[in-house]
């Protein structure tokens, strides 16, 4: 059994002809490459490809994930021209790593690398190693580079000590890691290419067989699974271009086949939007439009026609608050995202959009960023994607923003339920924000999917996917007027009812965090993250009923009873908003109680992350407000008798382990009266003065009056669930009718959210299994050029031996031979014309034609054991984890040896025939166990027939013994012949 090592040395000889090669024809292969640089300026959408060739097993050594050797050069010459600003950022940080080397490098103590969430080590690593490409001469921050590496190859583990069931943190390491030796392979010592390989190594392997336990191997659409599936495939690759073509071939098809399906299933988001959010959904594209690059890079598998590419730039775009600085914080966030947003951005403009839309709104972002305070990016995440930014960047498409631009433009997210208003503004006055967050847990896609029973090939309801990072948030809004964050979401916190701009409701009738106190059915009192698999939890979903806007005046109505207990007999929570002026802000909520409901109060919160709130009253209206340098945000509310009673005002520190402090609120509490209830809140900029508010109805209808010095406001609104008002078409009741001074504007029309499910995508196990097809022909080709390479050499043996080695064992030594016998054949003819037959690719050769297909045998020997595997998973996951493994592998597990005093994947010798399985190694050993057995009774026997026989007068006794010498003498050899095949 070859070790890692014997591998490395086995292959040199191939690797160093293959240079030999290229430089040979390195000439001509620059000038097309230049040609083909220039020509893809001006290709359009409709031809990705062209703009990231088909490599097609055609590699020069490293680099090759991402570029090649012949494209350093022009990179180096972009840095100096048209990507300056984006090298400027490359450079300042790694001058800021360089300034404080110990900040930024890894530590050497093991206990000091795992005792903390440790992402930022992988993270800052691909910049460093992109600027070492991009300036070569920097010999300082080349041996930086060098040393950070040595540092992180010298851990037992990349795992946090904590977190050992999270292999998030090893991912972030492995795909820097990987990617650093793949940029800096010439850079580097022979040993230090050879330890750091076998780092790479180790850790993917580790990587591979946590795919089958954990959830991102079978939780889709998860930032977890992008993240992992991302570093699996950068090791697999790496291992690819050295030779490791079995453990390669592995890896690889398992990251396939988790992330097409998974491609498959994003094609039912309609909309464009990832449900975790815009932070979260960072966290995903950032490793998402990476998968996309290299498969088309490597496998030819084409993506960017994806309907749901297509639409995510208005993602972006869409929920961006005015000043470029702060997004939309729905669900677990920080202030904007976490990853990026300038890489992806670049990524949709150069292969998708084609505009110049995506570059104009990462200059947007990138002039705009927070230096100081809340917004900031994090240390561990600031220049993580600065690498992909300078290789995804079109210099030939000219800035230009979308023809909306400057114009406040209402948005409806119909898949992720949230509507948005006035984003992507300039931060100036009366240019205001608003959003709307009412829909199905995780998006309507994942929830429709779940409770239609769809794709019943890959699903099993819930536990196929994790909304985790969900808030109880239906129904919730945020309201920055001028583009000041004045209701705002609670940013990444626990996951309480009240930590959102909702309701609450008491006396409670289930088990409640906050007793008597009830809030939505996710909330979970004993979790970090949200309800979401069993009960009503699974079945939690709001509604946007009505999403309009009309001469600046915007409306918007949603339903969030759906996402309460059913026992608090709740008929309706209707909450509206009505925009009547880019800093005044009406909001109405209607509570409908059936009969049999025990409830007595509800209890609305209202939150600033940043400011807390202070008190206020006028003429016996209460009231709060927050203070801002361009003066006061203030609030106002009533019930519909013109009741207002005074609010509670409280800040709330988050327990330790959450990113943020905590958050600040408003609790205005109100009594519930009979059947129907109903209270209004209203919201203004500093630049309006509001003298009179007040507000009377009946059953079906809610009249409001708001006056300021400038204007008058009358909204007229019917609560019932379709409307009830006189509509202007047939069949479109009316659900609002506001007189703005002398205007009058009318909103009608039944739901915005379509209710019929998005049909399943046709075929779905078909177009992942065409799209596994691209990869299989890529390590074909290079076991052929590996054993092609080294035919005439003293290592062809060892070689061979090692690609063949998961071949039927009784074929191996002949087709070894076989082999052997072509290369002779062909030694003197090939040596003249090799150069010439290397370019004709359409031309075979007996030689080729005698390698047997090792993948094949790969496959059937994994079928064989995929029980087996199941079975150990669903022994080793424990049963109240999200993790269940029944009916969900699609892959055989596999193990690796340990080094003795290795860590949980390294360091340790890679076994390179680790899934041949244990049938062959039992085998073997029972091989060399009767052979020994058989030599022991030749020699007693030989012995007895030289000492006691010999001097026997019976001939028949003699011909007996030698009988039984000549039966044994066979078996031994059959024994011999065995235990080689087997090499045991």
């Amino acid at each position: 059994m070859g070790s890692f090592e014997d591998g490395l040395a086995a292959l040199e000889i191939w690797r160093s002809d293959a240079t030999m090669r290229t430089h040979t024809r390195g000439a001509p292969s620059v000038f097309f490459i230049h040609l083909l640089c220039f020509a893809s300026a001006y290709i359009s959408d409709e031809n990705p490809e062209v703009m990231i060739p088909f490599t097609n097993a055609n590699y020069d050594r490293h680099p090759m994930l991402y570029f090649s050797r012949a494209e350093v050069e022009e990179l180096q010459l972009r840095a100096s021209s048209t990507h300056e600003h984006i090298a400027a950022r490359l450079t300042e940080a790694v001058h800021t790593m360089l300034s404080s080397p110990l900040e930024y490098l890894p530590p050497w103590d093991p206990k000091d690398y795992s005792a903390r969430w440790n992402e930022i080590y992988g993270n800052n690593l691909g910049a460093l190693a992109m600027f070492c490409v991009l300036y070569p001469d920097n010999i300082e921050a080349r041996d930086l580079a060098k040393d950070y590496m040595e540092r992180m190859a010298a851990q037992p583990s990349w795992l946090v000590k904590d977190a050992s069931w999270d292999e998030v943190p090893l991912a972030h390491s492995l795909v820097g890691f990987a990617t650093a030796y793949d940029f800096l392979y010439n850079y580097l010592s022979k040993t230090q290419q050879e330890k750091f390989l076998e780092v790479i190594a180790n850790a993917s392997g580790y990587m591979y067989e946590t795919s089958y336990r954990r959830g991102w191997g079978f939780q889709y659409l998860h930032n977890h699974q992008p993240t992992n599936c991302m570093a699996l495939l950068t090791g697999s690759l790496v291992l690819m271009n050295q030779g490791y073509l079995q453990e390669a071939y592995l890896w690889t098809k398992q990251v396939l086949t988790i992330m097409e399906k998974s491609l498959v299933l994003l094609r039912e988001v309609t909309d464009g939007s990832l449900y975790e959010g815009v932070a979260y959904g960072s966290y995903t594209t950032r490793s998402l439009f990476q998968y996309m690059f290299l498969v088309q890079r490597h496998f030819d598998i084409n993506h960017f026609g994806h309907p749901w590419l297509k639409k995510h730039f208005a993602f972006m775009y869409r929920t961006i608050l005015p000043g470029f600085q702060r997004t939309v914080a729905i669900a677990d966030s920080n202030y904007n995202w976490f990853y990026g947003p300038e890489s992806q951005l670049v990524f949709l403009d150069k292969f998708v959009l084609r505009n110049g839309s995506g570059n104009w709104l990462a200059d947007q972002i990138r002039k705009n960023r927070v230096v100081e305070g809340p917004g900031t990016p994090s240390k561990g995440q600031r220049w993580c994607t600065l690498h992909t930014e300078f290789l995804w960047y079109d210099a030939s498409l000219n800035s230009v923003p979308p023809p909306d631009f400057g114009t406040p433009v209402l948005h409806h997210f119909e898949d992720w339920g949230v509507v948005t208003y006035g984003s992507a503004l300039p931060a100036e006055i009366n240019r205001s924000f608003l959003s709307f967050k009412s829909g199905k847990l995780g998006g309507r896609a994942i929830y429709d999917i779940v409770h239609g029973n769809k794709y019943k090939e890959w699903i099993k309801g819930w536990r196929n996917f994790n909304a985790g990072h969900e808030h109880p948030d239906q129904n919730s809004f945020t309201f920055a007027p001028n583009g000041v964050p004045f209701i705002t979401e609670a940013l990444y916190g626990p996951k309480y009812t009240f930590l959102n701009n909702v309701l609450m409701f008491s006396p409670a009738v289930s088990q409640s965090c906050f007793a008597p106190w009830e809030g939505q059915v996710t909330e979970d009192c004993a979790s970090k993250w949200s309800k979401y698999k069993h009960d009503q939890a699974a079945s939690c979903q709001g509604r946007v009923v009505a999403a309009m806007e009309k001469d600046g005046v915007v409306f918007i109505r949603g339903e969030g009873v759906g996402a309460y207990h059913p026992q608090l007999h709740l008929k309706t929570i209707q909450r509206n908003l009505i925009l009547l002026h880019p800093q005044l802000l009406l909001l109405v909520d209607q509570i409908r109680l059936g009969e049999q409901s025990p409830l007595r109060t509800a209890a609305s919160f209202f939150h600033n992350v940043d400011t807390p709130f202070e008190e206020t009253v006028v003429d016996g209206v209460h009231g709060a407000f927050i203070r801002q340098r361009d003066g006061l945000y203030k609030m106002y509310w009533m019930d519909d008798t013109g009741s207002s009673e005074r609010a509670t005002l409280a800040s709330v520190t988050y327990p330790r382990g959450y990113p943020y402090n905590g958050t600040n609120y408003v609790n205005v509490t109100l009594r519930l009266r009979g059947p129907l209830t109903r209270a209004a809140y209203l919201f203004i900029g500093p630049s309006v003065d509001v003298q009179s508010f007040s507000l009377h109805g009946d059953p079906r209808r809610l009249d409001v009056f708001v006056a300021s010095r400038q204007h008058a406001y009358a909204v007229y609104l019917w609560t019932g669930e379709e409307g009830a008002g006189p509509g202007q078409g047939v069949g479109r009741p009316a659900l609002a009718h506001v007189v703005a001074d002398r205007r009058e504007i009318l909103f009608e029309g039944k739901a915005a959210d379509p209710s019929t499910p998005a049909p399943e995508v046709q075929d779905y196990t078909a177009i992942v299994e065409r799209n596994l097809q691209h990869f299989k022909p890529v390590f074909q080709l290079l076991e052929k050029q590996i054993l092609s390479r080294v035919r005439n050499t003293a290592s062809f043996r060892k070689t061979a031996e090692r690609l063949l080695r998961f071949s039927d064992k009784r074929e191996t030594e002949e087709a070894i031979d076989r082999l052997f016998a072509v290369s002779r054949r062909q030694q003197r003819q090939q040596q003249q014309s090799r150069l010439k037959k290397g370019r004709r690719a359409g031309r075979r050769s007996p030689f080729v034609d005698a390698v047997p297909d090792i993948f094949a045998q790969i496959e059937d020997n994994e079928k064989k054991i995929r029980q087996k595997a199941q079975i150990l998973a669903q022994r080793d996951v424990p049963r109240d984890e999200d993790e269940e493994m029944k009916d969900l592998l699609d892959l055989a597990d596999v193990t690796y040896g340990k080094h003795p005093g290795g860590g949980p994947w390294g360091p340790r010798r890679m076994v390179t025939a680790a899934h041949s399985g244990r049938g062959p190694a039992l085998s073997a050993s029972y091989t060399r166990l009767f052979l020994m057995l058989n030599i022991a009774i030749f020699f007693v026997m030989l012995a007895m027939q030289l000492t006691y026989f010999q001097r026997a007068q019976s001939l028949h006794g003699q011909r007996c013994l030698y009988a039984v010498l000549l039966v044994d003498s066979c078996i031994l050899l059959w024994l011999y012949s065995s235990c080689s095949q087997s090499q045991c």
